[in-house]
C-alpha cells in the first residue's frame, strides 16, 4: 500500500468510527434524532469518498472489501440527500461498518 493509500484508508477507518455515537442506539432513535442521522450520514459519505480516491491498484489487490457498495452510498447520500433511507443507514452502521472497520484495522497492522 502506497502512502497516498494508507492515508485515504485511515481516513476510512477514522469515520467509520462513527458507529460508536450510535451504540445502545435503535433504528427508531436514529429516525428520531435528526442530529445523530446527519452525523452518521457524513461519516459514511466520507468513508466512500476517501474509498474513491484509493488507487485502483490497491482496489484491485483487496477484492474482499465492497469498494463499488461503498462508493454506491457515497453516492446515493450525496445526490439523493432529500431522500435518505434511515433503514439502510442504520443496517450500514450496525451490519457493514464493524466488519469494515475490522477489515481495515487489518490493512494498517500489515
Amino acid at each position: 500500500m502506497n502512502a497516498a493509500d494508507r492515508i485515504r484508508v485511515r481516513h476510512m477507518l477514522d469515520a467509520a468510527g462513527a458507529m460508536a455515537f450510535a451504540k445502545g442506539c435503535t433504528a427508531d432513535d436514529l429516525r428520531g434524532n435528526r442530529m445523530l442521522l446527519l452525523l452518521l450520514v457524513k461519516e459514511i459519505e466520507i468513508v466512500g469518498e476517501a474509498a474513491t480516491q484509493i488507487s485502483e491498484e490497491f482496489r484491485a489487490s483487496r477484492p474482499d472489501i465492497p469498494w463499488a457498495a461503498i462508493r454506491g452510498m457515497r453516492n446515493r447520500l450525496i445526490h439523493a440527500y432529500a431522500d435518505v433511507n434511515v433503514g439502510l443507514v442504520w443496517s450500514t452502521v450496525i451490519s457493514d461498518l464493524p466488519e469494515l472497520v475490522r477489515i481495515l484495522e487489518t490493512l494498517l497492522s500489515e
